[in-house]
């Protein structure tokens, strides 16, 4: 059956394929930045260049499928299938599964150099916590799936209306959307706040007193491998991508531990050097502090040699409200200092602006303006204040896999493609 394109100077056909192989091409599709009509073209061209039909393909359960193809192209397909004496659904099937075999997923691109973030603001209560975990989860999702992402324009949208519009109170609209493969980075998240928030939402348990952890690892006693620390994170929605190194409450003492250590703002880097290459990304939720742990946490997201500007550096996460901005000064005061100190590049990787409401009136829409107005470091990120974080919290679940296509999940991930 075809019947004409009513935009295009294509035409539209209806046929059947099987739901797993449609939800294959749609996937691989997505995966080499193609529309699926293109998918669908080049593999009936190819098929139709063989000398015969291909493996038989199972149709069990075929259902409607519909797609645009260049006018005659389908007629042209009708005559070659009853030549092979095949029905029109399978020689589209092997049409199909034909373009997937001669188009296998790519591989995930890996940087050379592990890329280190660190998510910081010395105010509490910004939500850090949330943007590290829901950031690395972002990042470590599935490649061979697809998965909502708030389109670049929406998020403009969103902080050009920011005072008419309430952004992040509802589900996210589905044309400010759009379904993209995971990005598949293998992610490290360090829980650095001797709080232990990251620790804890996320499921895991806090390291013992007397045992080892991170701060004996910075201080230059150590009571083992810091890898044997390190847990999985969800491992059946994240497949062994997404690890912790979980928290141990003797953090406190961080600081005090830090002044007696030779190099100390370098203690973060050297305990971290035997796990970082198992990784593509570390990301560090760090303390609400400007003590010497936040020293050695700016100093590690600092620029390497042969790393390119904006790999690694500062993410810094604000709310729309002004003590948030007088923590930005402080913080970014503390790492420029840190900068001319030691000669180093350290490079802020944006904003996020955290838990907006725009109904909470003007305190929120100028400050979130004033954010946007900074340009650098740029806004990145928007993200809402609503329940779904605060339910992945309370049951200790990763937000996307939770909530995975709550705005909050829309919009980590549009983040993550954002630094990424």
């Amino acid at each position: 059956m075809s019947l004409p394109a009513t935009s295009s100077d294509r035409e539209k056909v209806v046929s059947k394929l099987p739901g797993w192989l449609r939800q294959n091409l749609k996937i691989r599709a997505a995966q080499h930045g193609i529309e699926i009509q293109t998918a669908v073209e080049q593999g009936i061209k190819q098929w139709s260049g063989l000398a015969s039909a291909t493996a038989t393909v199972d149709t069990a359960g075929a259902d409607s499928f519909s797609t645009f193809l260049p006018p005659g192209q389908w007629e042209d397909f009708r005559k070659v299938v009853a030549d092979r004496r095949v029905s029109l659904i399978q020689g589209l099937a092997q049409s199909v599964q034909l373009w997937l075999d001669s188009n296998p997923a790519p591989e995930v691109v890996r940087p050379e150099i592990t890329r280190r973030i660190v998510v910081c603001n010395q105010k509490g209560g910004v939500g850090k916590t949330a943007i590290t975990a829901g950031l690395g989860e972002a990042l470590a999702e599935e490649p061979n799936a697809l998965h909502a992402v708030q389109i670049a324009k929406a998020l403009a949208k969103a902080l050009r209306e920011s005072d008419t519009q309430s952004v992040g109170q509802q589900t996210a609209d589905p044309l400010d959307t759009e379904n993209l493969p995971g990005l598949g980075l293998r992610v490290l998240l360090v829980d650095f706040d001797p709080q232990c928030h990251l620790t804890n939402q996320l499921g895991a348990s806090p390291l013992p007193m007397n045992g080892d952890s991170l701060t004996n690892h910075m201080a230059g006693d150590p009571k083992g491998d810091l890898r044997d620390l390190i847990v999985a994170v969800d491992q059946e929605h994240f497949d062994d991508r997404l690890h912790l190194l979980p928290a141990c409450n003797d953090a406190f003492l961080l600081d005090v531990r830090l002044s007696a250590v030779r190099a100390r703002e370098a203690a973060l880097e050297r305990a971290l050097a035997p796990v970082e290459s198992d990784y593509d990304v570390v990301l560090v939720d760090c303390p609400p502090s400007l003590g010497l742990s936040m020293d050695a946490a700016s100093y590690y997201a600092r620029r390497r040699d042969g790393e390119r500007p904006g790999q690694s550096g500062a993410l810094i996460v604000v709310q729309a409200e002004d003590s948030s901005a007088d923590a930005y000064d402080l913080l970014t005061t503390q790492i420029d200092d840190l900068r001319g100190d030691l000669q180093v590049d350290i490079d802020y990787l944006g904003i996020v602006v955290n838990l907006y409401d725009s109904r909470r009136g003007y305190i929120a829409t100028s400050s979130l303006q004033g954010w946007v107005d900074i340009k650098d470091p740029r806004v990145v990120g928007l993200i809402g204040d609503l329940k779904e974080q605060k339910e992945a919290v309370r049951m200790k679940q990763p937000l996307l896999s939770y909530a995975p296509r709550s705005q909050q999940a829309v919009g980590m991930r549009a983040l993550a493609r954002e630094i990424v």
